[in-house]
């Protein structure tokens, strides 16, 4: 008697470019999705965190992808693999501030960048942004403090948000959400380790009198 012969499951062919290895373009694409998820209430401050994190961990192209999928900019960029939307306008670099048994400040007129890395061992770090020309919506600061500081001053009506944790150690971020659908919104992440970081409003201190160069400069 013949064996009934048993359906084979179909074979799914890998997403093109899975496993191609993630360059920086095809992370800060991914990071500027999920900044404009962030801005429009898609995800909220600890998710993005989370993802942020994850994209910049990634290692190829199909660990990107997961990161976007139920966020409808990604679908609008041509496709679901993430691959699609690296390549282009590729984004600057990240800042990187250190400060070992030193310390380190950023303030006055500047120019910030998406992403800033500050490190602070032994040291301080004070980044203020109450003069500071922001170039696109989204700032996220990534903060690490062991046995030492980081300060971030902010615009008083800005949009400022945090997720961080403090071992032994103080993570303090004055949550913000501004009235103004344009103003630049702030996100600092990371841990204090016997240490602190710190980010706050410099009071006295307001976008107004940087509107005309904030919607001159954002695109």
């Amino acid at each position: 008697m013949d064996l009934e012969k048993q359906p084979q499951k179909p074979v799914v062919p890998a997403e093109p470019g899975a496993g191609i290895r993630a360059s920086d373009a095809d992370r800060d694409r991914i990071a500027d999705i999920l900044r404009d998820a962030l801005a429009e209430g898609r995800l909220d401050a600890e998710e993005h965190a989370e993802r942020i994190d994850a994209a910049y961990r990634a290692k190829t192209v199909g660990e990107l992808e997961p990161l976007v999928q139920d966020l409808p900019a990604a679908q609008q960029r041509g496709g679901s693999g993430a691959y699609a939307y690296g390549p282009e306008a590729p984004a600057g670099p990240a800042e990187n501030l250190i400060a070992v048994f030193s310390s380190s400040v950023r303030k006055g007129r500047w120019r910030v960048g998406r992403r800033t890395n500050a490190f602070s061992l032994f040291g301080s770090i004070e980044i203020d942004l109450t003069e500071a020309l922001f170039e696109q919506r989204l700032t996220v600061i990534n903060a690490t403090s062991i046995f030492g500081s980081v300060e971030v001053r902010v615009p008083e009506n800005i949009s400022l948000r945090g997720s961080g944790t403090g071992f032994f150690g103080n993570f303090e971020v004055l949550t913000l959400e501004s009235a103004d659908p344009e103003a630049p919104v702030v996100v600092v992440n990371g841990y204090a380790v016997f240490g602190n970081v710190e980010a706050k409003p410099k009071r006295g201190r307001r976008v107004s009198d940087l509107h005309d160069r904030l919607r001159k400069h954002f695109r």
